[in-house]
C-alpha cells in the first residue's frame, strides 16, 4: 500500500517470516546501503518494512526490497556489498535476476570457516567454468576476483582430495619499475613477486596450515620459469598475471599439464609489463586456444569489480583513454 502526499510517498511491504538480522545486516548496514542508493528512508517495524521518500525513489526501490525480503525469508545470505550489484541488475533488466544471489555457486572452506561466493554474474560464470573445464583462462581488469576465486577453487579441491597439491605460478616481471638488487637467497628474491598469492592463501587457510603445506610441498608457489621440464599431475595449477608471460613461456606452461590436473590462467591485458607487449602469451592464447574443447575463456569487466567502488570508475576512465589512443592510431 502506498500513500502519497505531493511528491512524497510512503509504502509498506510485508516482511513477515524474514530473518531480521540477515535482512538489515550488522548495525543495519544493508538498510543504510539501500537508503544511500535510492535516497529513501527505511524502517523495519514488526512484520512491515516502511519505505519513505520521493515517490519516484520509493517506486524504484520497491522491486529490489521485495527481492531481498524473499531472500531473507529463505535464509539466503546477502551483504551490503551485494546490494549495488543487485540494483544494477534491476536497472539494466527491469527485474532482479533470480540467480543473482540465490543460485550462485559457493565455496565453503572448513579450515577458515569462510564461505566464498561470486559477487557478480561474471564471477559466477568464472567459477562454473573452473568447475566444468580442465583449462580456464580468466581475463579481466584488476579487482574482478580472478586470482582470489581461482585460489579458493584450488583450496576447495585440495580439501576435497580431488587433487594432491596446489601449484601457484607467476612470471617474475617488474611492474614498470626497477627493483634493483634484492638481498637474501633465491626464495627471498622471488617472494615479492609472489606475495599476492600468499595473501590469498592466508585469507582462506590458517597461517600455520599454509606454512606446513608449503614445507611439505603440498602447496608450491614459484616463478613461472621453475615450471620448465616438469609434468604437473594430480594438481590444481594457477598461472597468475599471465599477461606478463612470453609466448614461449605460455607454451611451455600449457604443455606441463599432466593427468588429473586442472589449470587456471588469469591475466589483465591492460597491465602488460613486458618490454614488447606483442610477445605476451596471454594475448596469443586468446586465438590459439579458443576452439579447443575442454578449454574455456571467461571475460570479466568493470561490472565484476569487487574492490573499492572507485576502482570501477578508475578502470572505466583508463579504458576511455586507451580507446581514444587506439582510435587515433587507426
Amino acid at each position: 500500500m502506498t500513500s502519497v502526499i505531493g511528491d512524497s510517498a510512503q509504502h509498506k511491504l510485508d516482511a513477515e517470516g524474514i530473518d531480521p538480522l540477515l535482512f538489515t545486516g550488522v548495525n543495519d548496514s544493508n538498510l543504510h546501503r539501500i537508503s544511500s542508493l535510492f535516497k529513501v528512508q527505511l524502517a523495519l517495524r514488526g512484520d512491515q518494512l516502511v519505505i519513505s521518500g520521493k515517490l519516484s525513489a520509493v517506486e524504484d526501490a520497491i522491486p529490489l526490497l521485495e527481492h531481498l525480503i524473499e531472500l531473507a525469508r529463505l535464509r539466503k545470505s546477502f551483504t551490503a556489498g551485494d546490494i549495488p550489484r543487485l540494483a544494477e541488475d534491476l536497472l539494466a533488466n527491469g527485474v532482479v535476476s533470480q540467480d543473482s544471489v540465490m543460485n550462485e555457486r559457493r565455496i565453503a572452506l572448513p579450515g577458515s570457516g569462510k564461505i566464498i561466493r561470486p559477487k557478480s554474474r561474471g564471477q559466477e560464470k568464472y567459477l562454473e567454468a573452473i568447475l566444468n573445464s580442465d583449462v580456464v583462462v580468466g581475463i579481466g581488469p584488476a579487482g574482478t576476483g580472478k586470482t582470489y576465486l581461482a585460489v579458493a577453487s584450488a583450496v576447495d579441491c585440495l580439501y576435497k582430495k580431488r587433487v594432491e597439491r596446489i601449484i601457484l605460478a607467476r612470471p617474475a616481471v617488474e611492474a614498470g619499475e626497477s627493483l634493483g638488487f634484492l638481498p637474501g637467497d633465491l626464495q627471498d628474491k622471488v617472494d615479492p613477486y609472489l606475495r599476492p598469492l600468499y595473501d590469498a592463501l592466508e585469507d582462506m587457510m590458517p597461517s600455520e596450515r599454509v606454512r606446513r603445506a608449503i614445507q611439505d610441498r603440498v602447496i608450491e608457489i614459484a616463478p613461472l620459469a621453475y615450471m620448465r621440464g616438469r609434468t604437473l599431475s594430480d594438481a590444481f595449477v594457477i598461472l597468475d598475471e599471465a599477461q606478463n608471460s612470453t609466448k614461449a613461456q605460455m607454451k611451455m606452461f600449457l604443455t606441463r599439464l599432466g593427468l588429473n590436473s586442472q589449470v587456471v590462467i588469469t591475466g589483465d591485458k591492460t597491465q602488460i609489463d613486458l618490454s614488447n607487449k606483442d610477445q605476451s602469451g596471454l594475448i596469443q592464447i586468446e586465438s590459439v586456444l579458443r576452439d579447443i574443447e575442454g578449454i574455456e575463456m571467461v571475460y570479466l569487466d568493470e561490472a565484476d569489480v569487487i574492490r573499492h567502488r572507485l576502482v570501477k570508475d578508475i578502470i572505466g576512465a583508463y579504458e576511455k583513454i586507451d580507446s581514444k589512443v587506439e582510435t587515433e592510431k587507426s
